[in-house]
């Protein structure tokens, strides 16, 4: 449920973050495709790294090994 939640936030956070390129830095349709392009790839390349340290997580490769005293 966490990972479909925090999905919707980074697809919804892009949206908006796009909106707000668009009409903040609107310097014709080049200059537009490059800030769009630009966003969407920070967005997804942070919703990855995201998803890989939360399923990383889901199954640790390395167990603690506990002392016998604790």
């Amino acid at each position: 449920m966490g990972f479909l939640i925090t999905t919707l936030i980074f697809a919804v956070v892009g949206i908006i973050v796009s909106l707000c390129t668009r009409i903040c830095c609107n310097r014709g349709p080049s200059a537009n495709l490059f800030h769009l392009t630009l966003v969407i790839t920070a967005t997804v390349c942070c919703w990855m790294m995201w998803a890989i340290v939360y399923m990383a997580q889901m199954k640790p490769l390395i167990v603690p090994i506990l002392n016998e005293g604790e």
